[in-house]
């Protein structure tokens, strides 16, 4: 039994630090793939910049564990952002009132005004009724297939983006469910899509963070294999995202509707 264990492929997990004009801004625990995009989709999601234009370049640079000041072995990653003036002005404003950045957007702030939960509605798109249980299902149940890291390590979460109807585009994997929405929001922005018509699916729970990730960029549906948390659910409200929880076939649970209504389901 030991043998077998020592054998298993494990899922890595490395600290990535997020860098902007110079300025290390966060450091996040995330799997060495697709940095690129999650370094954009962090900076958009968590509003630091306004759109992916505003990202001039994205470097990733391997920082061995002597240099990181890390135990032997425990190599980081160092991913360098060179962006607008107008973003790298507004993330110094930021950071003077935040003690700390995490990647559920709460972690480390000094005041609850700091927990920046004021979402404005964004328009709802004629679509949305089309976001609905059937192609939800559809849409997570062609998810397993893509998943090829949590295929050999069993412990990687997934973010895909499906079509309206119900089929899977793209897909981004992480050890941490904001990293891998991050990762797809990311590669949304690079290839001009994050205004198409479409939907997220994940294979976590439907927490505060993922829907304020989405609706600050517009993304009008979010649906989880997993129960959503009671913030979930009000943040959703509070935003007009439609979101679907516990989304394992036969069944799905509409908590919000989506719109300006509230979005009470």
């Amino acid at each position: 039994m030991g043998d077998d264990a020592c054998q298993d492929t494990l899922a890595a997990e490395v600290p990535v630090s997020l860098v902007f004009n110079g300025i290390a801004h966060a450091v996040m625990m995330a799997t060495p793939q697709d940095l690129e995009a999650f370094a954009l989709g962090f900076a958009l999601s968590e509003g630091i910049l306004d759109d992916a234009r505003d990202c001039f370049d994205i470097e990733v640079l391997p920082v061995p564990a002597c240099r990181a000041g890390l135990p032997a072995e425990v190599d980081a990653t160092q991913v360098e952002l060179t962006v607008s003036a107008r973003s790298f002005n507004r993330l110094k404003r930021r950071r003077r009132h935040m003690a700390g950045q995490t990647g559920c957007g709460v972690c480390g702030v000094e005041s609850f005004a700091g927990l920046d939960l004021d979402l404005v509605p964004r328009a709802t798109p004629d679509w949305i009724d089309r976001v609905d249980a059937p192609r939800v299902l559809r849409a997570l149940d062609a998810l397993p297939a893509r998943q090829l890291l949590n295929a050999q390590a069993g412990a990687i979460h997934a973010a895909g983006w499906a079509t309206l109807d119900g089929s899977l585009l793209d897909v981004m994997e992480d050890v941490g469910r904001h990293n891998a929405l991050d990762k797809l929001l990311g590669t949304l922005a690079m290839r001009g899509r994050l205004a198409q018509p479409g939907f997220v699916v994940m294979t976590s729970r439907g927490s505060h963070e993922l829907v304020r990730k989405c609706a600050r960029l517009g993304i009008a549906a979010l649906c989880t294999v997993s129960a959503p948390t009671a913030m979930g659910v009000r943040m959703a409200q509070l935003a007009g995202v439609r979101l679907w929880g516990l989304c394992r076939a036969p069944r799905a649970v509409l908590y919000a509707a989506g719109g300006p209504d509230g979005g009470r389901a």
